[in-house]
């Protein structure tokens, strides 16, 4: 871990303006600088710079902090990537806080891979631009693509001579571990022969999203039908296929910018499409989509649109992953081009406005394609047809939103010609299928009346998760903190109506939320969220004075370190704001503390009523109306009123 005096240097040493004005353009405002907003679209500059204060301001997002923070917004970078970006920057030396010998080896043999990967990468493009080989062969095929010498550059697309063992034999003279080149899959070695893997081949360079050499991807230039015509990297400690995206690097701001990300197979599709304007854009590299890949996209947009190209079997092949977008909670549509026609191919051939408009009125709801692609075939036969009634249902009950899936499930029904009640029906069947699959309970206290959660409330609905999340920013930030807080009981009066009885109580953050929780029965359902959650809560009752994020970040759980550097960020991020002197005055603290945990506590109950209430539905829809069910989903439904109005004066 990178050390606290470190950490400290790095604060002093980094100048905002100087760190900003690489990516803005910025003017003199008075003492301060102003500029247009790297984040949305505008004309008119609404993006501060407070050189005293070294902090930032963007009145058109919203967003704002100090440097580390416009480089986690900005580039997409981890807490860490940050301070070693400017460290570099600033040329200060990274202090390691003490580590195991074990930890040390496996971080400085990661870090050796990188920059063997690293000077391959400039190898290729040294050959590609510098070599008659390279320039005849490789450049010729790039530019045959329609690549500029620009976009060829911006890629650092590269060359791998036809010779057996060019890059291990010069990489060896410059100082380099042949054991590294083999670990990554550059080299082979048989029998003491090393032989360069991507030799006789144009290079593309695979790039993490912090634009570090990962991997490589190579293409054949000759007939030889018996060599794969393209390769790629093997699984390493530094490259997992199912880990990363093609592109992402160079499109992770457009994409952010503009909330939306094109998703297509190949590397030249990537390129192609850049090279015409379409920069929010990138590759799964030809494999099948991860949830890996889902989440690396959705820590940028939360919406994709699949670009397929202009043939049946490749929609078809890849439907399967679509349904795994969906079940992540993701916004999902679909675009296929014209018979024929790849992104490749139709980004040649058109300007950068054709294309625009292309992808926009072409791109359709993901279920709607997929309804009127499965409808053409099973019109005609009544068995294919209830075959793929059943496969649009499977796919609507991946959709964590119960809103959506109402949504989807009516232009099923237009679609394929049937009612709305079936399709409901068969919904419900494939929900209780899942509930069996692990579904946890939950007894909510209404009197002394135990109720079951939900199924729908497994980590994998978004609601909770973001639920969850806000639960753990709060305790990460404000748990030792005191407040006084209401505590409300529903009981119900002489009618049977549910009212609610108001006291105020002094308590400790995490002793309201603990409290609130247990009260409720309810457990955290993502695995990391309730680690961290036990973690925090054992901290705070038996001595908060040990609460040190670091130590609690030295583990080897990657999202936990990232969910926690996340969360503490963009809390300083709003702590830094201070801008009184532009009459922009922010709330008093304590109060906006309370309200967070009491509209956070509220809203999950108020999601979980829902749960229930839907739950409940969906069992008359299934079994018929009975007038037990029917009375219940109305005590819900009051309860639900109660906390609604709540939540309302909290808000």
């Amino acid at each position: 871990m990178i050390s606290r005096t470190t950490i400290d240097q790095v604060y002093e040493s980094a100048r905002l303006e100087e760190v900003i004005g690489e990516y803005v353009t910025l003017k003199k405002s008075g003492a301060n600088f102003k500029g247009l907003s790297p984040f949305t679209q505008e004309r008119t500059p609404s993006f501060m710079v407070s050189p005293a204060k070294q902090i930032w301001k963007d009145f058109s997002s919203g967003k704002g902090g100090n440097v580390i923070a416009f480089l986690m917004e900005h580039e997409h970078f981890t807490y860490p990537e940050a301070i070693r970006y400017l460290a570099k920057k600033y040329n200060i030396e990274i202090e390691e806080t003490e580590e195991t010998a074990e930890e040390k080896q496996i971080k400085d043999t990661k870090e050796s891979m990188f920059l063997v990967a690293q000077y391959a990468a400039s190898f290729f493009e040294e050959n590609l631009w510098e070599t008659s080989a390279g320039k005849s062969i490789g450049c010729s095929y790039f530019k045959e693509r329609g690549f500029t010498d620009e976009t060829i550059k911006k890629f650092a697309l590269g060359y791998s001579p036809d010779t057996s063992d060019a890059l291990s034999k010069k990489a060896q003279k410059e100082g380099y571990n042949v054991d590294f080149l083999e670990k990554i899959g550059l080299v082979i070695i048989n029998e003491n022969r090393q032989i360069d893997r991507f030799r006789a081949r144009v290079i593309f360079p695979i790039r993490s999203m912090s634009g570090r050499v990962q991997g490589f991807g190579g293409r054949i230039l000759s007939q030889n039908t018996k060599i794969a015509k393209y390769l790629n990297s093997p699984e390493s400690d530094i490259y997992h296929k199912s880990k990363v995206l093609y592109g992402i690097y160079e499109s992770k701001q457009a994409i952010a910018k503009n909330d939306l990300c094109y998703l297509v197979e190949g590397y030249t599709d990537v390129i192609q499409m850049h090279q015409s304007g379409i920069t929010n854009i990138v590759s799964s590299s030809g494999t099948a989509l991860t949830i890996d890949q889902i989440h690396m996209i959705s820590r940028l947009t939360s919406n994709i649109v699949v670009l397929f190209d202009g043939d049946d079997a490749g929609v078809r092949a890849s439907l399967r992953g679509i349904d795994l977008i969906l079940e992540q909670g993701m916004n999902v549509k679909v675009c296929s081009f014209p018979a024929g026609e790849d992104p490749d191919s139709f980004a040649k051939s058109h300007t950068t406005a054709e294309i625009s408009d292309f992808l926009t009125q072409q791109s359709k709801d993901f279920i709607q394609f997929k309804a009127s692609l499965l409808h053409e075939d099973g019109n005609n036969d009544p068995i294919k047809k209830a075959e793929t009634i059943r496969d649009i249902v499977e796919s609507i009950s991946k959709v964590p939103d119960v809103i959506k899936q109402e949504i989807y499930i009516q232009s099923c029904a237009e679609i394929m010609e049937i009612s709305e009640d079936a399709l409901f029906s068969a919904l419900a069947q494939i929900n209780q299928k899942n509930k069996s699959k692990g579904a946890k309970k939950l007894i909510y206290n209404q009197g002394q009346t135990p109720v079951k959660r939900a199924a729908a409330t497994v980590s994998k609905v978004d609601r909770v998760y973001e639920l969850e999340k806000q639960i753990i920013a709060i305790l990460l930030t404000y748990g030792n903190l005191e407040f006084d807080f209401e505590d409300n009981i529903i009981k119900p009066n002489e009618e049977g109506e549910l009212i609610q009885h108001t006291k105020r109580i002094s308590a400790k953050v995490y002793e309201k939320i603990f409290l609130d929780l247990q009260q409720d029965e309810v457990e955290l359902s993502q695995e990391t969220f309730k680690k961290l959650f036990y973690q925090l809560i054992e901290i705070y009752q038996s001595a908060p004075e040990d609460l040190n994020l670091e130590k609690i970040m030295q583990t080897d759980d990657i999202s936990q370190n990232e969910i926690i550097t996340d969360l503490v960020m963009k809390e300083e991020q709003h702590q830094l704001h201070d801008w009184e002197k532009r009459n922009i005055f922010v709330k008093n603290k304590g109060t906006e503390v309370v309200r967070m945990v009491s509209e956070t506590i509220l809203s999950m109950r108020r999601y979980l009523i829902d749960q229930k209430i839907v739950e409940l539905q969906l069992n008359t829809k299934e079994q018929g109306e009975n007038q037990e069910t029917l009375q219940e989903i109305i005590s819900w439904q009051q309860l639900k009123k109660v906390v609604s109005n709540k939540l309302n004066r909290v808000l």
